[in-house]
């Protein structure tokens, strides 16, 4: 018998050399990280812009709640003696809650305290008004610094500064004054 034996397709089987294959499982591990890395990219980009229009939306807010505050106030330190009746309804078309209720109770006297009273020119500046605290009820406690120019009947200036608390609470698409203090 010769060295050389002819073996069956079974026998040869199992002396053959297994067939090289190709690189999948590292190709599988390469895309597997790759996925890992694109999802934990995708999360933390969301992350990061739901953070950004969370604090744009309150940088907005604070924006809108100081510039009515300060218009109000402006509003509030400049009487018109000549319209009495109309500035004591601008101020009340702005109050809401306890202060509306105050000042409708106490309408009159400020409409005879106006007209009597020489013309004056309120100013905040853009410096002088700031929020002090945010409330659990979602409104704002606001302090204004005011400066009031009163034009005296014989032509001198009188220059006062007055400090301010205003409480400002939103009602629908308005913001409204819900008290308002004098601060000393």
């Amino acid at each position: 018998m010769s060295p050389r034996r002819r073996l069956s397709s079974a026998e040869s089987a199992l002396f053959r050399a297994p067939e090289p294959q190709p690189r999948q499982r590292g190709r599988k591990l390469l895309a597997a990280v790759a996925a890992v890395l694109i999802l934990a990219a995708v999360i933390t980009s969301a992350a990061v812009f739901a953070k950004n229009q969370t604090a744009r939306r309150a940088e907005v807010r604070d924006a809108a709640v100081l510039s009515f505050v300060r218009a109000f106030v402006i509003q509030y330190t400049s009487p018109d003696p000549f319209n009495a009746n109309a500035y004591a309804d601008k101020v009340l078309a702005f109050g809401t809650g306890n202060f509306a209720k105050m000042f409708s109770e106490r309408m009159n006297e400020v409409v005879i305290q106006v007209a009597t009273a020489e013309p004056g020119f309120g100013s905040v500046g853009e410096q002088d008004v700031g929020i002090e605290r945010w409330n659990p009820d979602g409104s704002a406690s606001v302090i204004a610094v005011a400066n009031m120019t009163t034009k005296m009947p014989d032509g001198k200036k009188l220059d006062s500064a007055s400090r301010w608390e205003v409480t400002a609470v939103k009602e629908g698409d308005q913001w409204k004054v819900s008290d308002l203090i004098q601060v000393l």
